[in-house]
């Protein structure tokens, strides 16, 4: 049976940050994000709340801006090798990420079979936020169901990667977990806890459990 890789973006693939402020960076506007990233890490805000503020924030975003901010994320070292990996084994690899699908979808570019996030206008915004299309922690357990259907996988066949207590009705939801650079409420769920900068050795943590089983 294949497996489904599930990749969180921010703070799982990008090391120490995350789409909006790498965003946010590009437009001089660091000071803003990060308040805005500490009202919602302590809960004073929601995904919808938060990404409707920061849809207001970058009123002045280009994709030129967007490209330079994926470009110059601090990523971590061997994603498209893991990924092509998965591919060459015949498995799937999906990112699902609360952060605009704007920036999460430049991950299709390294070799991911999907790649999904809150859904924003176009850049340049010509249009407000949907809250409708805004992720939300219960919304990636379904957008995991969506991808378990179409590549023909059940949840026990997944595999999922991520950092924060976002990622935590994920990690129920499947079989294999691995916490990565995460904090202890996650780590304490997860299956594997990796610490580093390189996602080569946290996905081998899951492929030598593989070769046990098979063997």
């Amino acid at each position: 049976m294949s497996l489904l890789h599930l990749f969180d973006l921010d703070g799982t693939l990008m090391h120490g940050s995350a789409a909006p402020v790498e965003i946010s960076r590009q437009l001089g506007l660091s000071a803003e994000i990060a308040e805005l990233e500490r009202a919602f890490g302590a809960q004073q805000m929601g995904p919808h709340e938060f990404s409707v503020a920061a849809h207001a924030l970058w009123a002045e975003l280009t994709p030129a801006h967007v490209r330079a901010a994926f470009d110059g994320a601090p990523w971590l070292a061997g994603i498209r090798e893991v990924w092509r990996e998965i591919r060459e084994r015949g498995d799937y690899c999906a990112v699902i990420s609360l952060s605009p699908s704007f920036f999460v979808e430049l991950l299709l570019e390294w070799g991911a079979h999907a790649a999904h996030g809150s859904v924003f206008p176009a850049v340049p915004f010509t249009r407000p936020v949907d809250a409708a299309g805004i992720l939300t922690p219960e919304g990636k357990v379904r957008v995991a169901d969506r991808l378990c259907a179409q590549f023909g996988v059940g949840r026990a066949d997944c595999v999922a990667y991520g950092d924060s207590p976002t990622d935590s009705l994920l990690f129920e939801a499947v079989s294999v977990s691995v916490a990565v650079n995460a904090g202890p409420y996650l780590a304490e769920r997860a299956t594997y806890v990796y610490e580093g900068r390189d996602l080569r050795e946290a996905y081998r943590l899951v492929g030598a459990a593989r070769e046990v089983q098979v063997s």
